[in-house]
Order: C-alpha cells, then structure tokens, then sequence
C-alpha cells in the first residue's frame, strides 16, 4: 500500500454491509460522524433503520437496500441500486458475517456451505460488482473484515476459519493485482479479536449437540468479547483513512498474531492456555 495517500473521507460514499447491527452499525456511525453519506445493506431491516437513524442525525445522506448478500442476482443488482440514490462509491466494507460452531464431522455439509456463501462468497461477489465503480475514484478503498480466525485456526471451528482464511488469502492477492496494475483502489483486510457482537449468540450449532455444552461455550466465548464494536470500529476507520493494508483489531488480535507468527505450527497449544486462564478468570 505504499505510495497511497490518505483517503479522504468527508463527501465519500461507503457501502457496508452486516450494517444492522455489531461492527457494521458501529462503523456507520464512526464514518457518519466524519462526513461519509453511507448505503447500509443487512437482511434486518429493522436493525438497518436504527443505523440509518443514528447516522442521519449526523447530515449525512443514507440509503438502506435490504438483501442476502449470498444471493447472486441482488449482489450483482446492488451497485446500480446504490448508484440511483449516491452519485458515487468511494468505500466498500464487506463486513456481514455468520458463525457456525461444532466439530468438523458433525458439522452438516449444507450449514458449512451457507457459511461460506456469505462470509467468503459475498465478499467475492460484492467486491467483483462495486470494484469498477470504486476504480472511477481518483482514490478508493476496499475493505475486506476477515477475522483473527483467519491468522490462527482453533478446533471447532474449521468452517469459520476456512472463509477467513480465504478472506485474507483472496484480499492480499487482489491488493497485489491492483497496486502492481498501478489501481487507485486500495485494500484493507481487517481482523478483529473479541468483539462483542451478537454473532456467537447467533451462530448455528452442529445438530445433536447437547444443550448444556453448548450453554457452557456460548458462556466462555462470551467472556472473551471485551472489545466495545465502537473502539473496534474507530481502529477501522483509522486504518481505512491511512490506506493500511490490515489492521489487528484489539489486544487479543495482536496477542494472537504474535504468538502465531513466533509458533507457526504449534501456536494453538499457547493461544489456548491463554484462554483458559481467561475463561476462569471472567463470569459467564
């Protein structure tokens, strides 16, 4: 990303999706505030309207499109449908996501496809739609959320690290695509630690487990999301303004990151140490 001046954001246009709620929500606000007219897109639309409200009260124009992002068709509709109320795209974050927990062998083979659908395909369907309009921008910048899950892989949970991993693995060879083909278009990949978002408590479970285990992960993943989504969200803007190529969003993310990069192979027995002593520190 060297040689990328800062963006500017005041004026802009930003396409986010998962906008209902979590880092989304949080994000419209943060860009809202800095002057970004905003295009939220979520299939919640009650959730949407919220976010709209809140960002309204900022004077910036915002527009809701209520759609599946896994679905072919409104993906490929989309950039017309937002061009017909913004004159122009300057940011797209492809930040919906969904969660899917279990073991690999109970996992079902259709749960594991609807994630990938939206957590990887989206974000490859939506950025092959919006990049030539944000290709129009004399400065643009793609933002691809992947997640700590796509730097180190934990058991249990091997469908949501495959669509993170293919995330980041998708967004760097694109950035070195565009930057080597001299594109105004950046990319940022963000990849955020223990946020608390409603995404674990709406995540599917493998089928058959058994009620009390599953009470008792909710309750320890829950413990471990420290991070407000509107800190995670101005460490996004930030990294969005300065054109960076990722950004390692809370303590944790960092934490892990390094811990991965000094064990490649045996990280997880050190990262899940670390865990269990916080699990047993904090209540559920």
């Amino acid at each position: 990303m060297a040689g990328l001046k800062p963006l500017a954001l005041r004026g802009g246009v930003a396409v986010i999706t998962g906008a209902a709620s979590g880092i989304g929500a949080a994000l419209s606000a943060k860009l809202a505030r800095r002057g970004m007219h905003l295009a939220l897109v979520d299939l919640n639309l009650a959730g949407l309207e919220a976010t709209a409200t809140q960002a309204r009260a900022a004077g910036v124009t915002v527009s809701i499109h209520v759609l599946d992002v896994a679905d072919h068709a409104a993906a490929a509709a989309l950039p017309a449908a937002v061009l017909a109320q913004h004159p122009r795209v300057s940011v797209l974050v492809n930040n919906a996501g969904v969660a899917l927990g279990g073991l690999f062998e109970q996992v079902d083979a259709d749960d594991f496809d609807w994630l990938m659908a939206i957590n990887f395909g989206a974000t490859v369907r939506l950025t092959r739609a919006f990049l030539p309009v944000l290709a129009r921008e004399p400065a643009a910048q793609l933002v691809n959320v992947s997640s700590i899950f796509g730097i180190i892989a934990p058991p249990a949970q091997t469908a949501y690290s495959a669509s993170k991993f293919a995330v980041r693995g998708f967004s760097e060879s694109l950035r070195h695509e565009l930057e080597m083909n001299g594109s105004p278009v950046g990319v940022t990949i963000v990849h955020p630690g223990g946020v608390r978002t409603a995404i674990s408590e709406n995540a599917r479970l493998a089928k058959g487990l058994d009620s009390a285990d599953v009470a008792r992960e909710r309750a320890n993943w829950r413990s471990l999301l420290a991070l407000d989504p509107a800190d995670a969200a101005e460490q996004i803007v930030v990294a969005i303004e300065r054109r960076a190529p990722r950004v390692l969003v809370g303590k944790d993310a960092k934490a892990a990151a390094l811990v991965q990069r000094l064990f490649p192979v045996t990280y997880w027995k050190h990262v899940a140490r670390d865990i269990a002593r916080r699990v047993k520190r904090k209540p559920a």
